[in-house]
């Protein structure tokens, strides 16, 4: 029994090397039309500037105004409640989804 103990031990912390290598082999290149830099509408440069971005900057400062003016509702977080500022991005809707958020403002960019 001792004999297998041993094994077993040498077995674990060869697979734990080979883990990392997996990793970085396998680690995916982010998708280009994401990044390429979008022109916001005058509603949306309201919120995140009217400077070129790529969408995923966009997303994220429109993120950083939902919690800077804490618009997620309390009991449902996956819900955004509107403000003034956000009820034209959001087609007048007063709450959506964080799912429809991202459509919504994907409309809003050239």
């Amino acid at each position: 029994m001792a004999a297998k103990k041993t094994t077993a031990a040498k077995k674990a912390p060869a697979a734990a090397k080979k883990a990392p290598a997996k990793k970085a082999a396998g680690a995916k290149k982010p998708n280009a039309a994401f990044m390429k830099e979008m022109t916001p509408s005058a509603a949306l440069a309201e919120i995140v500037g009217n400077k070129p971005l790529p969408r995923t900057q966009v997303v994220s400062k429109i993120w950083d105004y939902i919690k800077k003016n804490n618009l997620q509702d309390a009991k449902n977080k996956r819900q955004i409640n509107a403000d003034d500022k956000l009820k034209p991005i959001f087609g007048g809707k007063k709450s959506v989804t964080m799912f429809e958020m991202t459509a919504l403002v994907n409309k809003q960019l050239t």
